[in-house]
């Protein structure tokens, strides 16, 4: 087993932009923080994140509408959070997971939970240290410790054997 000091790290809630930014800014903020992990395909489909995207998103009702063509706090961790799925997960079932979320805590928290314990279980793979739900998880903690699980196995191929 191939183990590294791999680092992940994304922004907590109050890291994200008290300002309100523009579409442009927001793609420019997110590849920041996730272009090191997430890889980009040559093919457009598999880009990280655009402008287009974003736009999708927004018809599709994932994420709010801006306001004046501008994006607030929740757009952005939204954002983060269906980037880093959407590497596992289909664009309808990170809705359902974000809304699962959002019915028991409130978006800072939420958004905070699943930064930590993707974090938690990136930093644990990339290590080779055993990943354990913790003990007497609800159903919800439980769900939440398998999809990061599931990213961060990925990302260990990909970075680790595929050399993507």
């Amino acid at each position: 087993m191939q183990t590294n000091n791999f680092k992940f790290s994304i922004p907590r809630w109050n890291e994200l932009p008290d300002i309100e930014l523009y579409l442009d800014q927001v793609v420019t903020f997110i590849h920041k923080y996730l272009s090191n992990y997430i890889y980009e395909k040559e093919e457009k489909e598999n880009k990280l994140l655009t402008k287009t995207m974003i736009n999708n998103y927004v018809k599709q009702k994932i994420i709010e509408a801006p306001i004046k063509k501008k994006y607030n706090k929740n757009n952005i961790a939204y954002l983060f959070v269906i980037c880093i799925l959407k590497q596992v997960y289909s664009i309808s079932d990170i809705d359902k997971l974000i809304k699962l979320a959002l019915e028991t805590s409130p978006i800072d928290k939420a958004y905070n939970s699943f930064c930590d314990a993707l974090e938690n279980s990136i930093n644990l793979t990339f290590n080779g240290k055993k990943i354990l739900p913790e003990e007497s998880p609800t159903p919800n903690q439980y769900i939440l410790f398998n999809v990061v699980q599931t990213f961060a196995s990925k990302l260990y191929v990909e970075k680790n054997f595929l050399g993507n």
